[in-house]
Formats: C-alpha cells, structure tokens, sequence
C-alpha cells in the first residue's frame, strides 16, 4: 500500500493548531484546494463517524470523508475517504499535531495510507503529498497568522 507525508513547524501554539485542525467541518478556511464543506446528517463535527462533503476548487469535485478516529490528548484526526474522483481504496490519512517545546511552535504532519493499481501509485503519492497536504499545510500556516 503506498504512504506519503507532508510535514511543516508552524509558529503557532499547539493548543490553537489544534482547534482549527480537530474541526471536521473547518477545511475551507486552510486548504486552498477546498471550495466549500458540509458536515452530513446531525452528527458534530468533532464526533467519531461524522461525515463531511468537500468541494473541491477547479473542477467542482466533491470528496466524502468521514471521520475515523480523533483523539485530543495525543491531538491526532484520522479519516477515510468514502467517495471522490481519485483512484484510490481503502484511503486513511492522519494529521497529526506535536508541540516543539524549545520554541512554542508546533510540529504538524499529515500522512496517508491507500490502495490503488499500482500504476497510479506514484503518481498519487506526489500529488497528496505536494498538492493536498504541503499546500493545507502552508494554508493552515497562513490562516493560523492572520487569525493572530
């Protein structure tokens, strides 16, 4: 199964890159490549099962994910992706939020763990690794300073 990550410090307490990144529902406020989110049905945003439609900005695409495990004391969110346009199976991606004690920031890391024909592989690890995560997460940097 193919893996890939992106990871950045951002200059920001960890407890604040927390709640932005903890909220299901908050997408469109960092990752640019995200037009509009709605949480499905009653369940919040922050309860194990929610699931989320995404629009995708360009090509109108919507992603369904639905949130998988979330834990507050280690501060990790993971989820899985239920529909979308990619060709991938079995999609579980972790975001993972870690303090740097020497300097007040934080170390934010976001994987994925898929199946796919492995034709496909390479070519979806660059782009969830450079297109989704690299740039959410220089959109959660961005949203996270001027929120300051």
């Amino acid at each position: 199964m193919p893996e890939t990550r992106s990871s950045t410090v951002i200059p920001a307490d960890v407890d604040a890159v927390w709640r932005v990144v903890r909220d299901f529902d908050s997408l469109p406020a960092w990752v640019p490549a995200v037009a509009a989110c709605r949480l499905d049905g009653d369940v919040p945003a922050d309860q194990v099962g929610a699931v989320r439609r995404l629009a995708l900005d360009g090509d109108g695409g919507t992603v369904v994910e639905q949130l998988v495990a979330l834990d507050d004391r280690e501060r990790t969110l993971t989820y899985a992706i239920l529909e979308s346009p990619f060709p991938v199976q079995d999609y579980r991606a972790t975001i993972r939020v870690f303090p740097v004690t020497s300097s007040g920031e934080c170390f934010v890391s976001w994987s994925v763990l898929f199946d796919c024909d492995p034709g496909d592989a390479e070519r979806l690890m660059a782009f969830f690794s450079r297109d989704v995560f690299a740039s959410g997460l220089e959109g959660l940097a961005a949203h996270l300073s001027s929120a300051a």
